[in-house]
């Protein structure tokens, strides 16, 4: 590729400045959009260090780079600009007319996906991308290398197309869903003929843009496009033009009213057996020459410079600065079955999921769950928003790899989504956490769930304890955040924002972890045991003992009712004897029926088993051997039961767990759509979670740790088991861009569109980034022989109940 030098750089954008427009697209406002498949086998952005504990531009890493992006089906989907969940581009893939019909990439192809830089193990150094598309006829193959420009609000995507059998014309389809929507977006396009010395001659650029609002991107191509044209989807825009094989009808733009647009370029026709390369670099801005200014920069520096940074090789800061940053991933990484792959990809996938303007704001996954059947009409999160347990478990997760200062930047953003006295719109009790927000704050979703009061307190003991905060910090933070959070664990109060108006009583919940139900909940109530429990530990470092008797004899109460309050002893399956999903009130006993939830009937709460009990062992509440727990892992682990109820599900030999009995958060068995279509019907199936694999490895470390044998090779080797049964078993369910889903198939139902397999990843939400902390945490722990969320005082306290 020719280097633009600043010069023709500067004339080429003069040249687009003045370039005329002319005729315009009709159709508006095109078909209702949607986004795409959440199944992502790539995501990425550019590693930016912090100054100072925040994203500040002038740091070692130059300016903040604020793009991130997705890849699902072979071809690049959402990529934000802005903060993580301000989507500005739905999808870019190229369509191929050949001799025998129109083929669209991600449609009509296959795909794999490979990491661009590795190490001499095949362990990825950073989320650059190749990705290969072949079509399913055999007729071409398209290799696209993708990645982000770190000193540039840009994404490079430098792609090769290659004819196989009979003729091929290939074009490029951009997308745009500018402001997080798709709709009101405008788009137009330019080419420019300039010569940058008499010895190179004249060369064409071509550039395709979009806006809405103040938001805007232009694509550049390092070569003028055959033709160039934009439209409404589904009305003028170039794929519905090609349905004849022909480009007939080319429109400069959309004019000035918006609306689902798509903008086309068509690159030069191939022989049998002829390739062709072609480099484009998308920019955004706040404004026309903004956006192209950063979309033709990283040409000016080299594509190949640009990956180099991208990458931090040599002297230059980037990834693999990072990743050498993370003290303890070699020595945890040994604990893998893969050499090492999945730990590597995993550690770069909870730091990609951070915002860029907001440190420490950690979300939970960069995808919209079901996206190809979810309306972009308005501007929605999805999984890209911060709930304080996922953000729990990657603070965790980053600290167990050895990170130290990631979770330390969480901890200190947590006070942003706590509910005190001026939080917008509240006119009820505080120190609670909202239970979704925006990475800026904004409150998205209000219910009460205790588990994500708890865990920034639990979060904050550890940070200590590792000695990552000061006992200053810890005292000011126990001031602003600790002791309001403590205070509602116990006391409790009546939540006052939007609908929200209950009474909350602990360790009572308004909803438990799957944010369904309310009551009494295992997992919910032991993260509340151990958040107040070092909560106490906390108070009497902060000098506020009257507190620490406060909260201690709090955990105490709600310890020794843990049997009473969850544990059933007349229920339906087995002896009767086992932990329930949730109690609705204070009796186990008494069959109330929990309530409907996603097209699910109300069932008997009895008859509704999941392993949310396991996590009283992780945290130290119960030992491992207590009998509640011994007895209640023969009915979660019964795989006889009929589909409804059955929670495990041995996929390839892997065990795997569904949340719980009878969910209905997944795809319909009866009609394979995803999620939702059609309304919440009784079809509805929630499927296998891979966190639940990790969760009963941790549980069975906790296990064997508690009674060890004399005989270390015994014990050697039964370290060894829970490895190849629980690590590779998380490892199997990773894609080939070794990213982690929420759900893979259970093989129950019609296996829809996608025609999963058992132990497939499905297009809930990937990467997960809790299901990537898990499996950090699990290596970490069988490094350590010893459960990383263990906490000390809570054992002490509880551990032989």
């Amino acid at each position: 590729m020719r280097m633009i030098s600043r010069l023709a750089l500067g004339a080429a954008l003069a040249a687009f400045a003045g370039a005329a427009m002319a005729q315009t697209a009709p159709g508006a406002p095109g078909d209702q959009p949607t986004w795409v498949n959440a199944a992502k086998t790539g995501a990425g952005a550019s590693y930016e260090a912090y100054v100072d504990g925040q994203y500040r531009d002038g740091g070692r890493t130059g300016d903040v780079t604020r793009v991130w992006f997705s890849i699902a089906d072979g071809v690049l989907t959402e990529t934000m600009y802005g903060l993580i969940h301000e989507a500005q581009i739905k999808q870019l893939r190229f369509a191929v007319v050949t001799d025998t019909g129109l083929s669209v990439e991600g449609t009509d192809t296959t795909s794999r996906t490979e990491y661009l830089h590795t190490d001499d193990q095949g362990r990825p150094l950073s989320p650059a991308y190749r990705i290969i598309t072949t079509d399913k006829q055999g007729r071409y193959e398209i290799e696209k290398r993708v990645y982000v420009s770190p000193d540039d609000q840009a994404l490079v995507v430098r792609a090769s197309i290659r004819a196989l059998r009979g003729d091929a014309t290939p074009y490029v389809l951009l997308e745009p869903h500018m402001a997080n929507t798709g709709v009101g977006d405008r788009g137009w396009h330019s080419t420019a003929t300039l010569s940058q010395t008499a010895a190179d001659g004249a060369t064409s650029y071509s550039m395709l843009q979009a806006a809405e609002g103040d938001v805007h991107l232009a694509l550049w191509a390092n070569a003028a496009f055959e033709a160039q044209s934009v439209g409404f989807v589904g009305v003028s825009d170039g794929l519905t033009d090609l349905a004849d094989g022909r480009l007939d009808h080319v429109y400069d733009s959309t004019g000035t009213e918006g609306g689902n647009i798509m903008l086309t370029g068509a690159l030069p026709k191939l022989r049998a057996g002829e390739s062709l390369s072609r480099d484009f670099v998308i920019g955004f801005g706040d404004s026309e020459p903004a956006a192209a200014r950063e979309a033709t920069r990283p040409f000016v520096t080299g594509l190949d410079e640009v990956l180099r940074r991208f990458n931090g090789e040599g002297d230059r800061i980037g990834w693999e600065d990072y990743l050498a940053s993370l003290t303890d991933l070699p020595r945890i990484a040994e604990q893998s079955t893969d050499g090492g792959r999945l730990a590597y990809a995993s550690a770069l996938m909870l730091k990609v999921q951070e915002d860029r303007t907001h440190a420490g704001a950690l979300i939970a996954s960069l995808s919209n769950p079901w996206g190809d059947t979810v309306d972009a009409t308005e501007s929605s999160t999805g999984y890209k928003a911060v709930w304080p347990r996922d953000f729990y478990q990657v603070a965790m997760a980053l600290m167990a790899l050895g990170d130290a200062e990631t979770p330390v930047a969480a901890f200190r953003y947590l006070p942003q989504v706590q509910v005190r006295a001026d939080t917008p719109g509240n006119t009820g009790a505080t120190g609670w956490f909202l239970q979704k927000t925006h990475v800026d704050g904004q409150i998205e979703w209000v219910g009460v769930q205790l588990d994500q009061t708890a865990m920034p307190i639990m979060l904050g003991w550890k940070l200590w304890k590792a000695g990552l905060i000061t006992d200053a910090e810890l005292t000011a933070m126990y001031a602003r955040m600790i002791k309001p959070a403590a205070d509602f664990l116990v006391d409790g109060g009546k939540a006052g924002i939007l609908w929200n108006d209950r009474q909350i009583t602990p360790p009572w919940t308004q909803q438990e972890r799957w944010e369904e139900q309310e009551g009494y909940s295992p997992s919910t109530t032991a993260a509340v045991i151990t958040g107040l429990t070092v909560a106490a530990d906390i108070a009497r470092a902060s000098a506020d003992p009257a507190s620490a008797a406060r909260y201690q004899a709090a955990a105490d109460d709600y310890a020794s009712k843990v049997e009473a309050r969850m544990f059933t002893t007349a229920g339906e399956y087995g002896d009767g004897r086992y932990f329930l999903r949730l109690s609705r009130n204070e009796d186990p006993n008494d069959k109330l029926p929990l309530g409907e939830n996603n097209g699910q009937p109300a069932m008997p709460e009895d008859r509704i088993i999941d392993g949310g009990f396991l996590e009283l062992v992780r945290y130290g509440v119960r030992a491992a051997d207590a009998a509640s727990i011994t007895a209640s892992l023969p009915e979660y682990d019964d795989q006889q039961r009929e589909d409804r109820f059955r929670v495990r599900y041995d996929l390839n030999g892997v065990p795997g767990f569904r949340r719980y009995g009878n969910d209905g958060y997944g795809e319909n068995t009866q009609t394979g759509g995803n999620y939702g279509v059609g309304g919440m019907t009784p079809g509805q199936r929630g499927r296998v979670w891979p966190i639940f694999t990790g969760e009963r490895g941790h549980y069975e470390l906790a296990a064997l740790l508690a009674h060890p044998s004399a005989d270390q090779d015994w014990n050697t080797t039964q370290l060894n088991l829970i490895r190849q049964t629980y690590v590779r078993g998380m490892e199997s369910f990773a894609n080939d861009g070794l990213l982690l889903p929420e759900q893979v198939w259970d093989g129950v139902g019609d296996a829809t569109a996608h025609g999963y397999q058992p132990g497939q990843g499905t297009n809930s939400a990937t990467p997960l980034a809790w299901t990537h902390a898990e499996y950090i945490k699990l290596l970490r722990s069988l490094a350590d022989r010893a459960v990383w969320d263990r906490y000390a005082p809570v054992e002490e306290r509880y551990g032989s109940q």
